[in-house]
């Protein structure tokens, strides 16, 4: 049984874990980008460009359900046996080695050998999120495991907005002499590759308590009694499925002339905008619900973090390259001006959520799902600014779904992260299905798949969160 101390302080051992979060909330954006840079060296159609991320995120179903059928007929959980802290270390040198076997994807010039390549690291993924989870909401005091989720969220969150501002940049300038290649993607992947093995070596070389756990869990499907956890695994499918569905799809809805008919470079950019929100959201959420701290300190901390980050974003997708010099050239306030408003809206819907997961999920979701009927039906600026404001009301949703489904698990704690990550899987199969929309009709109209994520959504947080064991 794992006990912690109220005394102890955890600050560093949770700073380097959110470096962790950061790192595969960075690899895993990357997709969004491959998806239209394979489309050009490889010449494929939208339903083949899915295929991205239904290597990556299948590797989340295949993985967690290889470690949930271990633990589950063995009656010991790996995780629990090994500790978080060797688990973690494991995870990244496995994406290390999905990093690094883009070279060879490359050599045999294969859009299938990269596919691949992409699975190996995904399965990388996989397992360190099976691992650093359910870390983050039991490294410090109890009260405070939503709060602490989403700051760790919010980190991976700057990673996904960092993702393709950097990857765009490596792939398109650094690695390419003007021509776009395989060996310009694979050359980046190898940077990423190099960091994941160093931060294996440091994660396993620091003092991160392990946190190991020798109670038995049981032979069986006795975790799938909580009810709360069944509903939760799949408010995860539609979360993420609906979240990434929007990531990959947003350039090319972008790209589309009655939006606003934006250049492929351009669109990218305009894409952190998106995951950027979710940075926002995140970290406003990692004060909003915190019951420890008052009032006055969460608005003040959350404005500023908004106004922070939406100054940071604007800054940094300015930096472009050009004729091998890095230069300023910032996207037209005009452009983006609006998007202060739905920072100010995510602001009242906290306020109006009083610290309370359930209740945020819902005023979240609902928010979300208003915005995406409005991406559907409107055209030009309009049409823009709440695709892009979406990742705003996506921010808290996984943290809080996973937090509220396996509140009260005790032993079943890690078997049932496994069972959350699995349910990743989502973010395969729902940008497929829309793939298959965009390809007979159109790519406006594809966005009603995460649509119905969102209405599954609210039914989570008004009933399907709530305890009972069947």
């Amino acid at each position: 049984m794992i006990i912690l101390s109220s005394k102890t302080n955890y600050s560093k051992p949770f700073s380097l874990l959110t470096s962790l979060f950061f790192m595969w909330g960075f690899i895993t954006v990357m997709n969004d980008i491959l998806i239209n840079t394979f489309k050009g060296i490889f010449s494929l159609s939208p339903m083949q460009r899915s295929l991205i991320q239904f290597s990556f995120f299948g590797a989340f179903f295949i993985i967690s359900l290889i470690y949930y059928l271990i633990s589950s007929t063995k009656g010991r959980d790996p995780i629990n046996k090994i500790g978080y802290k060797n688990g973690m270390a494991i995870s990244l040198i496995v994406c290390g080695i999905g990093c690094v076997s883009f070279f060879g994807a490359a050599y045999v010039h294969s859009y299938y050998a990269f596919l691949g390549s992409l699975f190996i690291l995904a399965s990388g993924v996989t397992m360190l999120q099976i691992c650093a989870n359910p870390y983050a909401t039991i490294l410090g005091e109890k009260g405070a495991e939503s709060s602490r989720l989403n700051l760790a969220q919010g980190l991976n969150s700057l990673g996904t907005t960092l993702g393709p501002i950097v990857g765009t940049i490596l792939i398109y300038k650094v690695f390419s002499d003007g021509e776009l290649t395989a060996f310009s993607i694979s050359k980046t992947y190898l940077a990423y590759g190099i960091v994941f093995f160093i931060l294996a070596l440091v994660v396993k070389m620091s003092k991160m308590p392990s946190f190991q756990n020798n109670e038995t869990v049981g032979t069986g499907a006795a975790v799938f009694k909580h009810k709360h956890l069944t509903l939760g695994i799949l408010a995860i499918f539609f979360y993420v499925g609906s979240e990434v569905a929007i990531g990959s799809w947003i350039v090319e809805y972008l790209k589309d002339d009655k939006i606003v008919g934006a250049s492929e470079e351009d669109a990218s950019y305009f894409l952190s905008f998106f995951w950027g929100g979710l940075m926002i959201g995140r970290l406003m959420a990692s004060f909003a619900l915190n019951d420890i701290i008052s009032k006055k300190k969460k608005y003040i901390s959350m404005l500023l973090v908004g106004l922070g980050v939406f100054t940071m974003m604007y800054i940094v997708t300015g930096i472009k390259i050009h004729e091998g010099a890095f230069n300023f050239s910032p996207i037209e306030f005009s452009k983006i001006y609006m998007y202060l408003f739905f920072i100010a809206l995510c602001f009242g819907a906290f306020i109006l959520s009083k610290g309370k997961p359930a209740r945020t999920l819902v005023i979240f979701s609902s928010i979300n799902l208003v915005l995406l009927v409005i991406a559907v039906l409107a055209k030009g600026p309009l049409a823009f600014i709440v695709i892009i404001s979406t990742g705003l009301f996506f921010s808290i949703g996984f943290s809080n779904i996973f937090s509220l489904a396996i509140s009260n698990l005790g032993k079943y704690t890690s078997q049932g992260s496994s069972l959350l990550v699995m349910a990743i899987v989502g973010g395969a199969f729902l940008p497929m299905i829309q793939s298959v929309i965009i390809e007979h009709v159109d790519v406006q109209t594809s966005f009603i798949i995460p649509i119905l994520g969102m209405v599954y959504l609210i039914f989570y947080g008004l009933k399907g969160y709530k305890q009972e064991v069947q």
